[in-house]
């Protein structure tokens, strides 16, 4: 594995996998926070026994987004070349074939935001602010801000988080439907693995085709997209963890599933 600085990688029993931001007291995405978040992402996909992933933070806050003291210094020409990489460090998150889970707290602003959105869910505690500051910085979310967030939540409810850059509460996240779950700020981590053992408690080849299923039929008409969802089925068809589930089922015991 290559060497993380910013970016803590946790191998659990369970095939859970959590990836922590370690650069407080914003984790600021700067360009080696960046880099160590596409090869940490990379190191998991690689990761055949992996299950599920949890995307945290140290310290107080999940992240503030784009190190805007570190974007200063930027050069006209390194910018978009930053923010280029940005991307691709989001879209390798949302890319992952398990599932991923983004725990937040504190502040997750801009690009710290834009992660969360690249995570499959996202649990919130009770503290967290989150949103898309980039109209206030006169620019535009560039790492799948004005993408994501519509096909999460509709066109009208994107445009005004996005228009007026403002930081929402958790419970305003809920209502609009960002967030999947707000949690008590002492219980965020343990709120957050308890879903990830969850759904890793279920056949990886079925979740992992599952995620296929739902995130290629987006864009798909719903022929199409029932035509994906065979072909994902049935890639779970000729299985051992399909045996091991009917075998289970009829023992009347928890299955043990391999992956395979």
């Amino acid at each position: 594995m290559s060497e993380l600085r910013w970016v803590r990688m946790e191998s659990l029993d369970n095939g859970v996998r959590v990836l922590t931001l370690d650069r407080p007291p914003v984790n600021a995405l700067g360009r080696e926070m960046v880099d160590d978040l596409t090869r940490a992402a990379a190191q998991v996909a690689g990761d055949d026994a992996a299950r599920c992933v949890v995307v945290r933070s140290a310290g107080k806050n999940f992240s503030a987004g784009a190190d805007l003291k570190e974007r200063k210094e930027m050069s006209i020409d390194e910018v978009p070349r930053f923010v280029k990489k940005l991307v691709g460090a989001v879209n390798a998150v949302a890319a992952l074939p398990v599932p991923t889970i983004a725990a937040v707290n504190g502040v997750a602003a801009g690009g710290g935001c834009e992660l969360a959105l690249g995570c499959d869910l996202r649990i919130l505690s009770s503290d967290a602010r989150i949103g898309l500051r980039e109209t206030a910085l006169a620019i535009i979310p560039g790492a799948g801000g004005t993408q994501r967030l519509p096909r999460l939540v509709g066109p009208s409810r994107a445009k005004r988080w996005i228009f007026t850059a403002a930081l929402h509460s958790a419970e305003e996240a809920l209502a609009d439907g960002v967030a999947d779950r707000v949690v008590p700020v002492d219980r965020l981590d343990e709120e957050s693995q308890e879903m990830a053992a969850l759904i890793a408690s279920n056949g990886p080849v079925g979740i992992r085709q599952a995620k296929l299923a739902i995130d290629g039929g987006l864009e798909l008409s719903l022929d199409r997209a029932l035509d994906l969802e065979w072909e994902c089925w049935k890639g779970t068809l000729e299985t051992e963890d399909r045996v091991e589930a009917l075998r289970a089922f009829a023992e009347k015991r928890p299955p043990r599933f391999r992956g395979r």
